[in-house]
C-alpha cells in the first residue's frame, strides 16, 4: 500500500472560538449557543460556570467576584479569542460594574472581554434605542431592580412584563407561549426595543418570528452575548439572521 488513507472531511475548520461563562443553574446559554453558531460552523464555543442558583442571591449588590475570575481564568487556559459573561445580572448592577468585570478578566487572562449588558449598550446605540420595553421571567421585587438599573443607564422602560417567577432554575421551563403573550402584551406601548431579559430565559426561540409580525426590534440576553462575542472575533454577520435582526448589521 502506498501514500496515505483517506479520511471523510468532518472536522470543521475553525477560525475562532468564543470562551462563555454562564451561571451554574442555566439550562439555556449553552443551548442557545451553539445552535446560534451551527450558522457559524467556523467558530467554537467553550463554557465555564459560577456559581448562580435557587431563589437567593448571596451577591446581591455585586458580583462573586472570585467566583467570575476563577471562571474566566479557567476558559483562559484554552487560549479562546473572547470571554463573555453571558449573565444579565450587569443591568441592576450598572453597566460600569460590567465594564469593571471585562477590565479584570482582560488584566488577568490577556484576552478580551464582554457581557450580555455591555452588548446590549452596543445594539441600543446601534439602534438608537432609548425607550425600551421589558420582559423576564423575574419576581415582582427583581424585575423592580431591574426596571430601575435599566432607567440608571438613561433608558426608558415605557412597559414590562414578568411571571413572578424566584427560582434561578424555573427560569428555563417557561413555554414559548407565555413569552410570546408578553411581549405581544408590551409591544402594544411601541417601544423603539423589547428587552427579553435573563441568560436562563429561553426567549430567544421566538424572537424571529415575533420581530416579523410586530415589526419592533427584540434584543434578546442570551443572543446578544453571542452575537457580540461573534463581532469581537470578525464573524457576526447574516448568516444568524434566524435568530433576528440584530444580525442583519452592520455593527457597532
Amino acid at each position: 500500500m502506498s501514500g496515505s488513507p483517506a479520511f471523510p472531511s468532518l472536522r470543521p475548520k475553525y477560525r475562532a472560538a468564543i470562551g462563555m461563562i454562564t451561571p451554574s443553574a442555566n439550562l439555556v446559554v449553552e443551548r442557545v449557543t451553539c445552535a446560534i453558531l451551527s450558522d457559524f460552523p467556523e467558530v467554537s464555543p467553550h463554557f465555564s460556570r459560577t456559581p448562580v442558583f435557587g431563589a437567593r442571591d448571596l451577591f446581591p449588590d455585586d458580583y462573586d467576584w472570585d467566583g467570575m475570575l476563577a471562571a474566566a481564568h479557567l476558559l483562559a487556559q484554552a487560549r479562546p479569542d473572547v470571554i463573555v459573561w453571558n449573565g444579565s445580572k450587569g443591568a441592576t448592577l450598572g453597566f460600569a460594574t460590567d465594564r469593571e468585570l471585562c477590565r479584570r478578566v482582560t488584566d488577568e487572562t490577556g484576552i478580551p472581554a464582554t457581557t450580555s449588558s455591555l452588548a446590549l449598550e452596543a445594539a441600543l446605540g446601534s439602534l438608537g434605542a432609548r425607550r425600551i420595553a421589558v420582559v423576564a421571567p423575574y419576581a415582582g421585587d427583581y424585575q423592580n431592580k431591574l426596571v430601575a438599573g435599566f432607567e440608571r443607564e438613561g433608558l426608558e422602560v415605557v412597559a414590562e412584563a414578568h411571571p413572578g417567577i424566584a427560582d434561578n432554575l424555573d427560569y428555563a421551563a417557561v413555554p414559548d407561549a407565555d413569552i410570546a403573550a408578553m411581549i405581544r402584551d408590551v409591544a402594544t406601548a411601541q417601544p423603539d426595543a423589547i428587552l427579553t431579559w435573563c441568560t436562563n430565559f429561553p426567549a430567544a426561540y421566538v424572537v424571529d418570528t415575533l420581530e416579523r409580525e410586530l415589526d419592533i426590534p427584540i434584543l434578546d440576553s442570551v443572543t446578544l452575548a453571542v452575537w457580540h462575542g461573534l463581532d469581537m472575533v470578525g464573524r457576526a454577520d447574516p448568516r444568524g439572521r434566524r435568530w433576528g435582526r440584530l444580525f442583519d448589521g452592520p455593527t457597532p
